[in-house]
């Protein structure tokens, strides 16, 4: 099939890149990642699956997890969220905390870390901290459709020894009283969301809802209705990069969450859902491999939110 040549080919220029970004160097089992990797995964409406190089090699999809938060949050309090998290791109690097003050810490979108960390807090509601963990787990799981995606413990525990940051941010939320439950729980469920561990064929079978107006295309059930879909997906393209958000609008034309890890979640609303994954980063932290290759697949198939619909 074109796609499949497509994919492959993109795969082996990416393999050729001699300039692949810096892994993250913060998280230590991140920074043990070799920065040669790549993979890629296209799964399309009908289910056809595409994949490419290191498609089936575990990474933490570390900030990718956001998205499957803010939709589990969506279903537990529906638009009230807005009260307590913004939906504006920042302009921000990911783990600021510049706009906090100003802004009566309500950050700006669910996206950056701030924002993120409000979602957990939403999520705990009503839970143990464990419980909390185990409903975003199974509903990654759900997503996917397999149960062998699983948390690796020794990425959240190396969150929890290294996120001063984001215990300052959360902190800081604590006192203007957007957050509700003690700091050391809400950061517990945020540290273990981000560790799930999934290669790039799981992930884009997770995303697959988004890009098919809310619903799992081979189980058939409803996650989110299809307006809310298309507005998850609206957040990913203006907030889904952090401070990088724009430019990657503007060379891929598609709602994308990219990870720390190298991740990137991509969709093309009623064509396929992407997951690519290169762990060197960029200056804003995102995948540079993996935004090049995206930039790539979506100038050779033609697919973006701005053309009209090509299966």
């Amino acid at each position: 099939m074109e796609l499949d040549r497509i994919v492959a080919d993109i795969a082996a220029e990416m393999a050729a890149m001699t300039e692949r970004g810096r892994v993250a160097d913060y998280i230590p089992p991140l920074a043990a990642v070799p920065a040669d990797r790549f993979g890629m995964a296209v799964i399309m409406a009908d289910g056809t699956t595409h994949l490419a190089g290191d498609a089936e090699e575990l990474f933490s999809i570390q900030s990718i997890s956001k998205v499957f938060g803010l939709t589990l949050a969506l279903g537990a309090v529906g638009d009230a969220l807005w009260q307590r998290v913004g939906r504006e791109p920042s302009g921000s690097a990911f783990n600021s905390i510049v706009q906090l003050e100003s802004e009566h810490g309500i950050p700006r979108n669910p996206f950056i870390n701030a924002g993120a960390i409000v979602i957990a807090d939403v999520l705990l509601s009503g839970y143990a901290p464990r419980e909390a963990i185990g409903n975003i787990l199974r509903f990654v799981r759900s997503l996917a459709s397999d149960d062998s995606i699983s948390i690796d413990r020794a990425v959240a525990d190396a969150e929890l020894e290294t996120g001063f940051r984001n215990f300052a941010l959360a902190n800081y939320m604590r006192a203007f009283g957007n957050l509700h439950h003690p700091v050391e729980m809400v950061l517990g469920v945020y540290f273990h969301q981000c560790a799930i561990a999934m290669n790039c064929r799981q992930l884009a079978l997770a995303g697959r809802y988004l890009m098919n107006d809310g619903r799992v295309p081979s189980a058939g059930f409803c996650v989110v209705t299809p307006q809310r879909a298309r507005r998850i997906n609206a957040l990913m393209m203006s907030c889904g990069h952090y401070d990088n958000s724009g430019d990657f609008a503007f060379r891929t034309g598609l709602p994308g969450k990219s990870g720390v890890g190298g991740g990137i979640l991509a969709v093309a609303p009623g064509i396929a859902s992407i997951a690519v994954w290169s762990p060197g980063l960029n200056q804003q932290g995102n995948s540079q491999l993996g935004s090049l290759a995206l930039e790539r697949l979506a100038q050779r198939t033609g697919w973006s939110v701005f053309e009209p619909r090509k299966g």
